[in-house]
C-alpha cells in the first residue's frame, strides 16, 4: 500500500441556527458530522454526493478556510488544525486548491504571469527575477499554456484556458495535495475531458495526491482511484472505484449511480428530476426510520 500522507479523523462542522425556546438547547445544522478518511501519496480520492451533502464544507474545514468544530487532520505527522503562525504557513504550501469557477477565481486585474506567480511571491521561493520568470513560464508550459500568454488578462481566455491558469497557480509550488472542487463542472464536455487528462498527466509527473470533489459520477469514473460517498454530512460508503461502480452496497450510492446517462442516451431532465426527487424522498424516509431504530441497514 502506498504511503498515507493525510488522515482526517472524526471531522465535524456544526452551525448554530437557534434555540429550542428562549432558554432551551442550542440547535445546530451538522454540515459535516464525523467524517474520517485517508489519502495516499499519488492517488485520487473522489468525494461525491448531491449538492449540500457536505463535500465542499469537508475540504474547507480540513484546510481551515472555515474552522471545524472538532476533529483531527494529520498531515505528514502533524495535526494541521493545531498549527499556528509560521508552522501553519509552511504546512499550507503542501495543500493547494483548484476552484470550480474559472471565471470568478482569477483576479481580472492581474496578468497571467502575476496570477500564476502569486504563490511563489508569497513564499519568496526564488532569489532573482530571472528565477521567478523561469518558474512561471515553465509552469505555463507544463499545463499547456503558450508562454506568449503571460502578459494577457483572464478575460482574454476561454473557460478551459482559464482553468489551466488556475491549475498552474496550484502546482507552481509543487504541493503534495491538491483539492479539486468541482474543477470541470463549469466547462463544456469536450473541454472537461482535456482538463481531466491534464490533471492525470500532472499527477504522474509530480506525484500529486488529489481530493476530487464532484457530484458527477461520470467524471469521477475517469479520474478516481477511490470514492467516498457523502450524504447529509456523513460518509455512507467508501471503496475503490471499481467496487463503488460495479458493486455499490448502500442504497444512496445505488441511487447516484442510477442517475448517470447511458452512452448514446439523451437525458430527459424533467423525468429525471421527478424520479430523482421521489427516490430521494423515499431514501430520506428510510434514513429517518433507521435513525429511530425502526429499521436496520
Amino acid at each position: 500500500m502506498s504511503e498515507t500522507i493525510l488522515q482526517v479523523k472524526n471531522l465535524k462542522k456544526y452551525y448554530m441556527v437557534g434555540r429550542k425556546g428562549l432558554f432551551g438547547e442550542k440547535e445546530y445544522v451538522k454540515s459535516v458530522d464525523g467524517v474520517s478518511f485517508e489519502l495516499h501519496r499519488g492517488e485520487t480520492l473522489a468525494i461525491v454526493g448531491e449538492s449540500g451533502c457536505g463535500k465542499s464544507t469537508t475540504v474547507k474545514s480540513l484546510i481551515r478556510v472555515t474552522e471545524p468544530t472538532s476533529g483531527e487532520v494529520i498531515l505528514n505527522g502533524q495535526d494541521f488544525l493545531k498549527l499556528k503562525g509560521e508552522e501553519l504557513k509552511k504546512a499550507r504550501k503542501n495543500i493547494k486548491m483548484i476552484f470550480q469557477d474559472p471565471y470568478s477565481s482569477l483576479n481580472p486585474r492581474m496578468t497571467v504571469r502575476d496570477i500564476i506567480g502569486e504563490p511563489a511571491d508569497i513564499e519568496h521561493c526564488y532569489k532573482t527575477e530571472e528565477e521567478r520568470e523561469k518558474l512561471i513560464l515553465d509552469t505555463m508550459e507544463m499545463v499547456g499554456l503558450n508562454r506568449d500568454f503571460a502578459d494577457r488578462y483572464p478575460h482574454e481566455f476561454s473557460g478551459g484556458q482559464r482553468q489551466r491558469i488556475g491549475i498552474a497557480r496550484a502546482i507552481i509550488l509543487k504541493p503534495e495535495i491538491i483539492i479539486c472542487d468541482e474543477p470541470v463542472s463549469a466547462l463544456d464536455v469536450s473541454v472537461q475531458a482535456k482538463i481531466i487528462n491534464l490533471l492525470k498527466e500532472l499527477q504522474q509527473k509530480l506525484n500529486i495526491s488529489y481530493i476530487f470533489i464532484s457530484h458527477d459520477l461520470g467524471v469521477v469514473k475517469h479520474i478516481a482511484d477511490r470514492v467516498m460517498v457523502m450524504y447529509r454530512g456523513r460518509v455512507v460508503e467508501e471503496g475503490t472505484r471499481d467496487e463503488i461502480f460495479a458493486n455499490p452496497k448502500h442504497d444512496y450510492t445505488k441511487l447516484l449511480l442510477s442517475s448517470i446517462p447511458k452512452i448514446g442516451e439523451k437525458m430527459n431532465f424533467e423525468a429525471f428530476d421527478s424520479s430523482y426527487q421521489r427516490a430521494m424522498m423515499k431514501w430520506s424516509m428510510r434514513r429517518n426510520r433507521m435513525m429511530q431504530g425502526e429499521e436496520t441497514t
